[in-house]
């Protein structure tokens, strides 16, 4: 396997984001769509799943991150693969492999979304990019907040968010993060509703935290 350092960062990303993936992220070889058209078109895959494909390897494939902090540390890396679907429900493709044995796959949706599929579908971001963000944002926030406190299943609906905003960036769905005057708050729900698993929802509570460490 070849490593590269990350030389062209992806638009669209915060100036955080950005550092992030170009301090941490590495490029490997990734899957070439192209070398599988043909197979998936006989396959009946549309032609435009495909090129969507196309276009995730083209901005994505091959960026390997830092772990993710759930979701036993997320894709090994981002590399499209394996399209199914139905006109009717849409089609999905696998977003990169499974970093360590989890119950599920990390999918692309119909719309864009990142989510984890095993049997049901759960979009955990609205885009790939909101997904690096809150990787991003959970390394900065791990750094700079002066406590961390971890709370899990039912607990987690008892954490009050009425005085904090959510952070825009990481397009959040299944999973979001939340800002408050000093703290940042990560509430991690995927695996609880792609998996009908309520004890494994997630909340993580970044405390004390400056100007910098709420917004750099």
């Amino acid at each position: 396997m070849n490593l590269d350092l990350i030389n062209d960062v992806p638009d669209g990303l915060t100036r955080r984001a950005r550092s992030f993936v170009g301090a941490h992220g590495i490029k490997v070889d990734g899957n070439q769509v192209g070398q599988h058209r043909q197979r998936w078109l006989d396959l009946e895959v549309p032609a435009a799943v495909i090129d969507r494909m196309t276009v995730f390897q083209e901005r994505w494939g091959g960026l390997l991150l830092p772990p993710a902090p759930q979701y036993d540390g997320g894709p090994k890396y981002l590399d499209p693969d394996s399209p199914e679907g139905t006109t009717s429900e849409g089609w999905w493709f696998e977003a990169g492999m499974q970093r360590t044995a989890v119950p599920f796959s990390f999918m692309i949706g119909p719309a864009g979304e990142f989510g984890i599929h095993a049997g049901s579908w759960t979009p955990l971001h609205a885009t790939v990019e909101g997904w690096v963000e809150s990787l991003a944002l959970s390394h900065h926030a791990s750094m700079w907040a002066r406590q961390t406190v971890k709370v899990t299943g039912d607990d987690v609906k008892r954490i009050t968010l009425d005085a904090y905003e959510a952070v825009p960036e990481v397009a959040g769905l299944a999973d979001n993060w939340w800002r408050g005057t000093d703290s940042l708050v990560a509430i991690y729900s995927g695996e609880a509703e792609c998996l009908s698993f309520p004890s494994a929802r997630v909340a993580m509570i970044y405390s004390g935290l400056d100007e910098w460490g709420l917004y750099g």
